[in-house]
């Protein structure tokens, strides 16, 4: 599972915007320092959205691999409703 918390990094410390929730105790992570005078924070949110966006394909693919499947009209409302796309 990938998930994308926005943080401030202060004082040797990171201060995450969220707690996240479904992670175990020694979830591995990856920490990426971003210029604050160079980023628009709506690239900023794009960039997070696409990030889980690709999460959520390859646990797509991992589902599938372990043989869990789902109607598609399942697939298509949450899209629907993460994307604010109408039917």
């Amino acid at each position: 599972m990938i998930k994308t918390i926005e943080g401030i990094y202060r004082d040797g410390e990171i201060h995450l915007s969220q707690l996240p929730q479904d992670i175990s105790d020694r979830s591995q992570v990856l920490v990426t320092f971003l210029d604050p005078g160079k980023i628009d924070p709506t690239k900023l949110r794009q960039l997070i959205d696409q990030l889980e966006t690709i999460a959520g394909i390859g646990q797509g693919f991992e589902e599938l691999n372990a043989g869990q499947t789902r109607p598609i009209g399942d697939f298509v409302e949450e899209m629907q409703q993460k994307y604010g796309i109408s039917g």
